[in-house]
């Protein structure tokens, strides 16, 4: 509200003065001083403006002040009703005796409380004492310590991220504001992980055969867009087609590569990779065709065979093909089309029994209009493109992909498999995850060699986990249905979300075990 009064100025309100004033019984104010300059005593009198020689030059009827205080005070309310609308977390403001004095739509949503049910009651009348950190604001005076993104647990089945002020007025703590942020899904999937790991390993040992007959069995997630990618993959990977595999770095293109390799009729054969961006631009040509003997000096005597030499029969892949100088490209488009190729310093021709698969992290397309990549060599390779989905399109696997990646690193550092803190995965599922699941996996390995502790908390993650979100940032994937959704088909959701396991499904609905075997059998699931 100050910061509305310090755009009307005083002078602005002003009659002129009149010489029938006597200034006496009035407020003598400066003409150059705003509204919010007024204090209290000043509230029940005639204002008289002066300019600096002290001349009176214009005066202000003491109702008038209240009138234009009481419109501000509206406008004030009516934003503030709007922001408490507009948040789409939950906002509590209690008073000096902890009085709920405000209870917006998400605190409704989030604790099943509403308005009319709480507002003007005692806070302590809902929650426990102990549970709330909006009344531990309200000691202290001036000095009344906040707390920001602190776990909380206000309610039984309740969990949030809370900030808390206290809100001070002339030296003085008037009331508190806490806002917090519902992680209740968050808590309990990282719950239905720790209780379901076991059940998960039993699983994995009942599918190994499977999974060494299944070449894609090391490509982890169950969302829709890694799903599409893989399903791409096996189709592709039954025939001897061309693949150009697109995705930022840290994706996994190369395990598509292998996997799409070993499901083909080559995957017998031998699977050749090949950093078109590791390699010196004088030396590529002799590193993809090979040389005969003779053609350097210095090299070899025997000459040496290319890496399509050694890839004969089977894949040669081509990672940051977006890296491969011109001239190379001319070359290898010429292979792609006649079928054969030549040995530097080689007269002979010599058939091509490769496959190709190439990979890239650049926009090719852009670098075609650029003039830095050949379009035929684009199109002959962009016989079937695979875009493998950067991990912040798929956060609902984070959670699989963290515990495959604990159960790996425990196996090799020797070390039991830890928990993780409830807000350790919030940070997780919010992060941007630039270098992708190469970056999950380096931070997971990190985390198992520098932590001793049977729980993974927030300060054993690195400084960039620290930082606060932009705004604008999503919610966590809910585990749940839409409220809307039958019962039966809440704990049918639950029961595949944990793979069965009813343990896991009741804790992750919020009943006892008995009472879900009690719905299973209602709905003779």
């Amino acid at each position: 509200m100050k910061k509305l009064q310090q755009q009307i100025s005083l002078l602005s309100l002003a009659s002129p003065w009149e010489k029938a004033l006597d200034p006496a019984g009035m407020q003598k104010v400066p003409m150059d001083a705003s509204l919010s300059d007024l204090d209290e005593s000043a509230l029940d009198k005639d204002l008289a403006l002066q300019d600096q020689e002290g001349e009176f030059v214009g005066w202000i009827p003491a109702r008038k002040i209240t009138k234009v205080l009481w419109q501000q005070w509206n406008i004030c309310r009516a934003y503030y009703e709007t922001l408490l609308e507009a948040v789409d977390d939950a906002i509590t403001a209690v008073d000096g005796k902890g009085n709920i004095v405000s209870w917006n739509h998400r605190s409704e949503a989030i604790f099943d409380y509403s308005r009319d049910q709480i507002l003007g009651r005692p806070i302590t009348e809902f929650f426990e004492q102990d549970a709330l950190e909006v009344m531990s604001v309200l000691t202290g005076g001036k000095g009344g310590k906040g707390v920001f993104r602190k776990y909380h647990q206000p309610s039984p089945h309740v969990y949030v991220l809370i900030n808390a002020l206290p809100v001070v007025m002339n030296h003085r703590v008037i009331g508190g504001i806490s806002v917090e942020r519902d992680i209740t899904d968050v808590v309990r999937l990282n719950d239905e992980l720790s209780t379901t790991t076991a059940y998960i390993q039993d699983l994995e040992k009942q599918f190994d055969k499977q999974k060494v007959e299944d070449p894609f069995h090391k490509i982890k997630g169950r969302s829709q867009t890694i799903r599409h990618a893989v399903g791409l993959a096996k189709k592709v990977a039954s025939t001897d087609a061309s693949v150009l595999i697109t995705g930022e770095s840290g994706v996994g293109k190369e395990l598509f590569a292998g996997a799409i390799h070993k499901g083909g009729p080559r995957g017998k054969g031998p699977f050749i990779d090949i950093n078109c961006g590791a390699i010196p631009a004088p030396l590529f040509e002799s590193e993809l065709f090979g040389y005969e003997r003779g053609t350097f000096t210095g090299a070899n005597k025997e000459g040496k065979k290319g890496k399509l030499d050694a890839a004969k029969g089977g894949t040669l892949f081509l990672d940051e093909i977006g890296e491969m100088p011109l001239d190379l490209q001319v070359k290898l488009l010429r292979v792609l089309q006649e079928k054969r190729y030549y040995r530097v310093g080689g007269t002979e021709p010599i058939p091509l029994d490769v496959r190709i698969i190439a990979a890239t992290n650049r926009d090719l397309e852009e670098m075609i209009e650029a003039g830095r990549f050949r379009s035929d060599l684009y199109y002959r390779l962009h016989v079937v493109s695979i875009r493998i989905p950067p991990l912040r399109e798929r956060m609902e696997d984070i959670p699989e992909l963290i515990q495959l990646c604990l159960n790996e690193f425990s196996l090799k550092y020797s070390k039991p498999i830890p928990e993780l803190d409830p807000e350790v995965m919030y940070r997780f599922i919010h992060h941007d995850w630039p270098g992708n699941v190469r970056q999950l996996r380096n931070i997971i390995e990190r985390i198992m060699i520098l932590t001793d502790g049977e729980t993974i908390r927030p300060h054993h993650l690195p400084n960039q986990f620290m930082k606060r979100k932009k705004d604008g940032t999503t919610s966590p994937p809910s585990l749940h249905s839409p409220v809307a959704d039958s019962e039966e088909m809440r704990i049918r959701n639950a029961l595949k979300t944990t793979y069965g396991n009813k343990s896991a499904a009741a804790k992750l609905l919020g009943i006892s075990r008995a009472t879900l075997y009690n719905k299973i059998r209602k709905y003779h699931l």
